[in-house]
């Protein structure tokens, strides 16, 4: 069997940085790596054995990328995970949605054998009645309010279609759940910076961590086999909103549901804060992911439990002094 060529969509994010440095090092393992980023990659930051392609996943352009480097694998990971001050609802769908259809149009026309989708488990929504784990059986009802919630479904639900008409495209798809590492900055970790961290009554806001080099893990193994599914990629275990403030030395404002929904909708009707009241759901009913599969289908035990990354975390955050 010949080494795969693999291209990854999204090279120069956190997550695809990573990876691409991962297969650097283990270039001996693969065919031709190309790292492909809407952003230019600066010439001291290119690794060697490396193709840097700058390249947009909306473009019409990918099928002669796919096609000019024989692309047989790709790694799509571009996403907009934390969207900027400037950015929009639309522009978030046309990268994450349509962004995403390309590349699948692009894989389909150039004959490349296997697509590996990082998803999320946001794609099965922030609910009530979501279950105390979330297997990958459970419904995805990402939230229409959240732009990466609910886009993250209408993702899964494409490439459900692309399933059945495409059977000659292999699919993994992650769901992921809140990626910590030594140096990572997301939505998550900055509710942590926090003087005290939000805690809504009547809620343990459980979450479920997985460690930046797990992740990586999970991406390699899925390039090298020939193992195809959907996985939840998590570590074992969870942390409470309480558990977490206490590892950080913090204590928790505990707001009543209705007055933080009331104080979120006020402050973003004046411009005081990013998020709407929609980001009571997002921290009262945080999707706790069940890794069974990933372990016992896919082959893959997480290193870290979330327990553990998120002690890591805090070494390299205290390292930093923060």
């Amino acid at each position: 069997m010949s080494a795969p060529s693999v291209l990854i969509t999204g090279a120069g994010g956190y997550l695809g940085s990573q990876l691409v440095a991962a297969l650097a090092a283990g270039r001996d393992k693969f065919g031709c790596v190309v790292a492909a980023d809407v952003r230019e990659m600066p010439l001291e930051k290119c690794l060697p054995g490396i193709e840097y392609v700058q390249d947009d996943v909306r473009s019409p352009g990918m099928i002669q990328l796919f096609d000019r480097f024989k692309v047989d694998t790709v790694v799509h990971l571009a996403s907009i995970v934390t969207p900027g001050k400037e950015s929009n609802r639309q522009f978030e769908y046309s990268v994450d949605v349509q962004g995403t259809e390309n590349v699948l149009i692009a894989c389909s026309t150039t004959g490349v054998k296997k697509i590996i989708v990082s998803s999320s488990g946001a794609a099965y929504g922030y609910h009530a009645d979501n279950p105390a784990w979330l297997t990958e059986d459970c419904p995805l009802r990402g939230n229409e309010a959240f732009a990466y919630s609910h886009h993250k479904r209408l993702v899964e639900e494409m490439l459900a279609h692309w399933r059945s008409a495409h059977p000659e495209l292999q699919q993994v798809v992650f769901r992921i759940g809140t990626i910590l590492g030594e140096t990572v900055h997301n939505q998550i970790t900055a509710l942590f910076e926090k003087p005290r961290l939000i805690a809504i009554r009547g809620a343990d806001s459980p979450f479920v961590f997985i460690w930046d080099q797990d992740v990586v893990g999970c991406l390699l193994q899925a390039i090298g086999s020939d193992k195809t599914g959907i996985f939840n990629v998590a570590g074992d275990g969870v942390l409470t909103i309480h558990e977490i403030a206490a590892k950080l030395g913090k204590r928790c404002l505990v707001l009543p549901p209705g007055l933080l929904r009331l104080a979120l909708r006020v402050l973003k009707t004046f411009g005081l804060t990013q998020y709407g009241p929609e980001q009571l759901d997002f921290l009262r009913y945080r999707p706790v992911l069940d890794n069974t599969r990933l372990k016992a289908e896919f082959g893959y035990v997480p290193k870290l439990t979330s327990a553990q990354v998120f002690d890591l975390y805090l070494k390299a955050r205290h390292g930093r002094g923060a």
